[in-house]
C-alpha cells in the first residue's frame, strides 16, 4: 500500500491540469509560467537549461519586487469541491522561494471572478522553506470553485496541489441524462489498493484518455500469490 504524507493526499487534486485547471489572471509570472503550478507529474531540475528570461524553472516564479505588494494568481479549478488540505511544493527552489504563502477561496456557480468577489480565506499566511513540501489541513465544509493563491512578496513555487471532494449540483442533472459515476469530475475517488508501483490508482478516474502508459495506474508484477 502507498504512503501518504499527509492523510488528504488520498482525495481527489481539484487543481489538477488534467481536471481543467488553469489561471485566470498572475500579477506576475516573468520567469516561470504559473500553470506548471498544476502539473501532475513530480517538478524538475534541468540543468542548464535556460530561457529568454533566464534559468528554466519547472514552477511558477515572479520577478523581485522593487515595491510595496505581492504577487497572486486567480486560479479556475478543474472541478469546484470541498478542500481537504493543500500541498505548497518548493521543490528545486532553494533561494528564490517565497518566505509565505496564503490561500483564498470562492465558489462561483457561473463567470469568473472579478474585483467584486467575496474571497474567504482557507489558509492563512504559512511560513515555507525551499526545497520542500508544506501540507496543511483545511477545515472549512463549503465548496470552492475559485482559488486566490499569494505569495509574500514574490518568489517561486513547484507545485500547488489542492486535495477535496468534488462537488457537483445534481439538481441540474436530467432523469435521462447518462452520466459516469466514477469519474472524478462527478465526485469518484479511489480509496484504496493493493498497489501502485508505477501510476496512481486515482487515474483511471480523469477525464479523456490516457497520454501514456505512465498516466493511468499499474501494478509492480506479482510474483508471489494472490
Amino acid at each position: 500500500m502507498k504512503v501518504y504524507a499527509a492523510p488528504f493526499e488520498k482525495f481527489v487534486n481539484l487543481a489538477d491540469a488534467r481536471l481543467g485547471t488553469k489561471i485566470l489572471s498572475v500579477t506576475d509570472d516573468w520567469f516561470a509560467d504559473a500553470n506548471r503550478l498544476f502539473q501532475p507529474t513530480p517538478a524538475v531540475w534541468k540543468e542548464g537549461v535556460f530561457d529568454d528570461n533566464g534559468k528554466w524553472m519547472d514552477g511558477w516564479e515572479s520577478r523581485r519586487k522593487r515595491f510595496e505588494g505581492y504577487d497572486s494568481a486567480v486560479i479556475r479549478l478543474g472541478v469546484a469541491g470541498t478542500i481537504k488540505g493543500v500541498d505548497i511544493d518548493t521543490s528545486f527552489f532553494t533561494g528564490n522561494f517565497p518566505p509565505s504563502a496564503s490561500l483564498e477561496a470562492c465558489f462561483l456557480a457561473s463567470g469568473e471572478p472579478d474585483e467584486n468577489t467575496a474571497w474567504t480565506e482557507v489558509l492563512p499566511s504559512v511560513e515555507l522553506q525551499g526545497n520542500s513540501h508544506h501540507y496543511h489541513e483545511i477545515s472549512n465544509d463549503q465548496a470552492f470553485s475559485h482559488l486566490r493563491f499569494n505569495i509574500y512578496p514574490d518568489g517561486g513555487v513547484a507545485r500547488l496541489r489542492v486535495y477535496g471532494v468534488p462537488h457537483r449540483d445534481w439538481s441540474k442533472v436530467s432523469e435521462d441524462e447518462q452520466i459516469d459515476l466514477v469519474a472524478a469530475l462527478n465526485g469518484g475517488r479511489s480509496i484504496a489498493c493493493s498497489d501502485e508501483h508505477y501510476g496512481s490508482m486515482s487515474n483511471i478516474l480523469n477525464p479523456g484518455r490516457g497520454v501514456n502508459m505512465g498516466d493511468g495506474w499499474e501494478t509492480a508484477r506479482r510474483r508471489t500469490p494472490g
